[in-house]
């Protein structure tokens, strides 16, 4: 499983290497990205080599605090981000573009939701034995609660199909206004 993730921390790798040329949200997401990628590799081989449930449950507690607190550090940082970029706009007396894309609470917490379940599915399968739970339900259980939720943020993220991008826009009453009447006569 976490040799497939490599569609999400490969380019998160590519975000972290390139350093300064990203701006310090997307370095940040993309650390969180990382983090957790390793986390899961960690765990996956830490239950593969036996460790015992405490230490192993402190690794994917640290991990999943680690990668919480990096998602949470690069919202903040994007929203101060785009404020900037909305100020230095407002002073060519253009309007913004329009950021286009989820949410990010959406992806926070369809991020949060993943790692919940994924706490969920190793506690019903590391101790749900001993107190009568089978292992297809362990593990279809949050599966199914899973692709619930996969559907729902489909759904809140679908959008008409897309057409040309759309770019700064010159405010109306303007002197764009004026450029174009001049433009026009001539």
């Amino acid at each position: 499983m976490t040799a497939s993730g490599c569609v999400w921390y490969v380019p998160a790798l590519v975000d972290l290497r390139a350093g300064a040329d990203r701006p310090v949200s997307r370095r940040l997401a993309a650390a969180g990205c990382v983090t957790g990628w390793t986390t899961a590799a960690v765990t996956a081989l830490l239950l593969v080599l036996g460790v015992p449930v405490p230490p192993l449950l402190a690794v994917v507690a640290a991990g999943t605090v680690a990668v919480v607190v990096l998602r949470i550090r690069a919202i903040v940082r994007r929203r101060a981000e785009e404020r900037e970029d909305a100020a230095c706009w407002a002073a060519l007396d253009w309007a913004a573009p329009k950021r286009r894309g989820p949410s990010p609470a959406l992806v926070a917490g369809t991020i949060g939701g993943g790692l919940a379940l994924a706490l969920v599915t190793a506690l019903l399968l590391l101790w749900g034995r001993d107190h009568g739970v089978g292992t297809a339900l362990a593990v279809t259980a949050p599966a199914a609660v899973a692709g619930g939720a996969l559907l729902a943020a489909f759904a809140g993220t679908a959008r008409p199909a897309a057409g040309p991008r759309e770019a700064a826009v010159r405010r109306p009453g303007t002197r764009g206004a004026e450029v174009k009447a001049l433009k026009q006569r001539s």
